[in-house]
């Protein structure tokens, strides 16, 4: 009896500091400030069009917009770092960044709100950037507020560098 009691609070005990270094590692990330909720999706459909939503002249083109099926989001803090977005996972206890997107490597695509499933995968309210990195086909899904300074971000890269914004 007594070894089962001990059993059982070792277990609680395990799952309280798993969540308690959750929140001290969420903390650490965001000491250094500029971060923002972002999800990231890593599984991109095979169809996914690496076309812009506007041509030259702000006039919609005829790039292919997929199905979505609101598979391969991940939730994650972004965080500016000079010249690049680190991106974290929110459910994972590693220190570094899974993925450093450098602002001169993004070029953004257009935009569009959460479809299908995708509104059950990501948060309430969230937009969803498609961008291109390195010329391979890049989504992001985050608040209109996020969005907004993520968008002047990259706007704000210093002279000589490519930047497109849609």
């Amino acid at each position: 009896m007594v070894l089962a009691l001990v059993v059982c609070a070792a277990v609680v005990a395990f799952g309280v500091a798993g969540l308690v270094a959750f929140a001290v590692r969420r903390r650490v990330i965001q000491r250094v400030g500029g971060t923002f909720d972002c999800s990231y999706r890593l599984k991109m459909p095979a169809d996914a069009s690496t076309q812009p939503d506007l041509d030259e002249n702000g006039k919609p083109t005829s790039a292919p917009v997929p199905q979505t099926d609101g598979k391969g989001w991940v939730f994650g803090i972004g965080r500016y770092s000079g010249d690049s977005i680190e991106w974290f996972r929110v459910f994972s206890y590693a220190p570094r960044p899974r993925r450093v997107l450098p602002r001169r490597e993004i070029e953004v695509l257009g935009r569009r709100y959460p479809e299908g499933q995708e509104e059950l995968a990501l948060l309430s309210g969230s937009v969803v950037l498609r961008c291109l990195h390195n010329g391979a086909p890049l989504e992001l899904a985050m608040s209109d507020d996020a969005l907004t300074g993520f968008l002047a971000w990259l706007e704000a890269a210093p002279p000589g560098q490519r930047v497109n914004v849609a």
